[in-house]
């Protein structure tokens, strides 16, 4: 009886952090796209694609490819997501895919871009992708720049656009959370790679979800051991608050 009443307390004081965090997330999400209307829907049985490296895939089962399987959404925020709007449009017969793949940088989605976007055909591409063409420069002998990062998702969006003029863009920055085990002083260059995708999504009239500014202010209420324990990849709160603004981003699409 003990321990339950400590788990009890604990689940409750989890549960109050994340709403907590919650809060602010709408004017976090909507300061970043200030020009965007709110969108009426979008058709019924709209293909949305998530697509980046393994905050993403989150240990998908790559093996369950098809719209809407469980558990070939992951663990993390897509999962979320993806309940959240069929929970939230039973209507819509949305069909949801994960194709993210642990490890990715821009130059390796394009080489898998034919198969597991374009084919596709997806009505909304929600792309997260950066942090490892940073990450590696400093741990797997990368040798890209913030300038290849730009250009090769430029080049990416330009191809996927060439065949799909009419598809919708949410654009989630890449971030490093403060107090993350894997996070130290060299990270301070990673900025650069946050303000170009920033910058693309201008250019590119897609929605923005500015993540790192979420999880800093996210921060004022735990620590990153709760949000996100090594600075890169959500724990379950983590998810929870990516998948508020994704949804958050969702409602402005244009």
């Amino acid at each position: 009886m003990k321990n339950q009443a400590l788990n009890r307390r604990r689940f409750m004081q989890q549960a109050t952090v994340a709403t907590m965090g919650a809060a602010f997330i709408p004017q976090i999400v909507s300061a970043a796209n200030p020009s965007f209307a709110k969108t009426e829907g979008l058709k019924k049985g709209s293909v949305i694609l998530f697509q980046g490296d393994s905050i993403t895939d989150a240990g998908r089962r790559k093996e369950s490819y098809f719209a809407n399987q469980a558990d070939g959404m992951g663990f993390g925020y897509v999962l979320q997501t993806a309940g959240r709007l069929m929970g939230q449009n039973p209507q819509g017969e949305f069909r949801i895919y994960n194709r993210g793949i642990s490890g990715n940088k821009v130059y390796q989605l394009a080489a898998r871009w034919e198969e597991d976007c374009l084919q596709i055909g997806p009505d909304v591409l929600s792309l997260l992708i950066g942090v490892n063409d940073y990450w590696h420069t400093l741990t797997g002998g990368y040798k890209g720049t913030v300038e290849v990062y730009e250009s090769d998702l430029r080049k990416l969006l330009d191809r996927t656009l060439a065949g799909n003029p009419g598809l919708k863009l949410i654009l989630a920055e890449p971030f490093a959370v403060k107090g993350g085990t894997a996070i130290d002083e060299r990270w301070e260059d990673f900025q650069a790679y946050r303000e170009a995708s920033r910058k693309i999504a201008t250019d590119y009239k897609a929605v923005f979800i500015p993540l790192h500014s979420l999880f800093e202010k996210a921060l004022e209420k735990a620590p990153a051991s709760f949000w996100c324990p090594d600075g890169v990849h959500p724990s379950m709160a983590g998810g929870y608050l990516m998948a508020e603004a994704w949804m958050e981003a969702f409602g402005k699409l244009g």
